[in-house]
């Protein structure tokens, strides 16, 4: 509509040369809406509202006379309210561009006397409290300005000369040495967990190759243990043949025995028995002719046993050939045996003589014929002995 004007949302309308100005202000600030602005009597301008930006740069020398570059950057815009767009479009409506640096000197300066009431250190380890305090400062002009800061923060602090590099030094080297204790920590944990790694497999490595070897010796055993059952059970079955075979020879070699003793060994005891019974009954009966011969007829024993010696020998030599009796070196031997007998003969004929000579001493001392009698039993006892 001709003669209508509406400000942007971030724009203040200005309306000069009308008779509606108020607040003793020589222009009409319209914000927000719109407004009827007579073509020739008014004359329109339009003020920014909007957020800009200042950066600051500068040299500043602190309490220790160490020069610091500073770089600050500023948010800033007009404000709101009517007192602020008025003290703004007085001073910056022709030339709103210079408000950015208008504000940065304004920032510079304050950023400068703060920076040189505080240390290196302070200024490094209490960077908000700077912009604190520098923001505070500039308030009261900003307001004068018609502007409102609404951020102010620091970028760097730097310097030439090394100092910042020089502090930080003694904390980069606890810090590199607490890094490098803390990497050495960590590769000696590692190198742990790689040797308790590696251990672990050794260890079940070792326990795998046992198990293996157990393994393997077992079925080694059971395969040898199949293999041998064969051999093991024939030699079982042919010891038991031979265990059998031995009581079979002990059973036969008893009963040869007992063959033998009836063979040969009950025959020769039973001629042998023969031998004596006949020799004893001839010995018997020589004594019962002796002693009748002596006390009816009164012949001499010596007589008798002389005419009976070969009656003796006979008989002994008649039983002597029907026994069972092994004879070494042939007739040499038999000659022995038969001398033997002779001369015990003779011995016997002996014993009597003087058991004669001695009776008779006896006999004639009143004794008797039982000296005679004794006599004939001690030689037939002798003979009975042969």
């Amino acid at each position: 509509m001709f003669g209508w004007r509406v400000p942007a949302p971030n724009e203040a309308l200005l309306v000069s040369g009308s008779k509606s100005a108020s607040d003793g202000l020589p222009f009409k600030i319209v914000t927000g809406h719109g407004a009827f602005v007579l073509p020739v009597r008014s004359k329109v301008s339009y003020l920014t509202l909007a957020m800009q930006e200042a950066e600051v740069a500068e040299p500043c020398v602190t309490q220790q006379g160490i020069t610091l570059q500073v770089r600050a950057v500023i948010a800033f815009k007009v404000g709101d309210d009517q007192a602020s767009i008025a003290n703004a479009a007085r001073r910056f409506l022709d030339d709103q561009g210079s408000m950015p640096e208008l504000v940065g000197r304004v920032f510079a300066g304050h950023l400068r006397s703060i920076v040189g009431s505080m240390t290196v250190e302070d200024i490094i380890r209490e960077r908000q409290k700077l912009a604190s305090e520098v923001l505070d400062a500039s308030a009261p002009e900003m307001a004068k300005l018609g502007l409102v800061v609404d951020s102010f923060q620091i970028e760097s602090i730097s310097d030439d000369t090394g100092y910042i590099t020089a502090l930080s030094q003694p904390h980069v080297a606890r810090v590199n040495q607490a890094a490098q204790i803390a990497q050495a920590q960590a590769d000696q944990a590692s190198a742990e967990a790689q040797q308790i790694s590696a251990r672990a497999q050794a260890q079940y490595a070792q326990q795998t190759a046992v198990a293996k070897a157990q393994y393997q010796a077992e079925t080694d055993k059971a395969q040898q243990l199949a293999a041998q059952a064969g051999p093991l059970a024939q030699a079982q079955a042919t010891q038991q043949v031979l265990v059998e075979q031995t009581k079979v020879a002990g059973a036969r070699a008893v009963l040869r025995t007992q063959e033998l003793r009836a063979e040969v060994v009950a025959p020769a005891e039973a001629d042998a028995e023969k031998v004596r019974i006949a020799a004893k009954a001839q010995a018997e009966s020589i004594r019962v002719q002796a002693e009748a011969t002596a006390v009816s007829n009164g012949i001499t024993l010596e007589r008798m046993l002389v005419e009976k010696m070969p009656e003796i020998v006979a008989a002994a030599a008649t039983q002597l050939s029907g026994a069972n009796i092994t004879v070494l070196e042939g007739a040499r031997g038999m000659n022995e045996l038969v001398a033997g007998l002779a001369s015990q003969g003779g011995a016997i004929l002996a014993a009597l003589r003087r058991s004669l000579d001695t009776g008779e001493a006896q006999q004639a001392a009143g004794g008797g014929a039982p000296v005679a009698q004794q006599s004939v039993n001690g030689a037939i006892g002798s003979e009975a002995a042969l």
